[in-house]
C-alpha cells in the first residue's frame, strides 16, 4: 500500500479476524502521502478500541485520502476524523 507503484484505491477486510497488529500496516499505509486508499472495509472483524486509535493515526494524517472507513456495518466518513 505505501508503494508508488499501488494504485489500490478500494481493501475489503471484511471478516478477515483482522487484528491491531494487522492494522499497523493499515495505518502507516493511510499516513504515507503515496497511498491511494480511498476506501476500506473492516466489518466483521470484532476489533477493539486500540485498533481504531491506531487507525486513526493515520486518518488524520494531511497525506489520508481516505473518504469511507466501514466497519461493523456502520460507516464513517472522512468528515468525521
Amino acid at each position: 500500500l505505501q508503494s508508488l507503484h499501488c494504485k489500490l484505491e478500494t481493501l475489503r477486510l471484511s471478516g478477515c479476524l483482522v487484528t491491531e497488529k494487522g492494522c499497523a500496516p493499515l495505518a502507516s499505509a493511510l499516513h504515507s502521502n503515496s497511498s491511494h486508499l480511498k476506501k476500506l472495509e473492516l466489518s466483521n472483524n470484532n476489533l477493539k478500541d486500540p485498533v481504531f486509535k491506531l487507525l486513526s493515526v493515520g486518518l488524520k494524517s494531511p497525506h489520508c485520502k481516505m473518504e469511507t472507513l466501514s466497519h461493523n456495518s456502520t460507516k464513517t466518513s472522512a468528515s468525521n476524523r
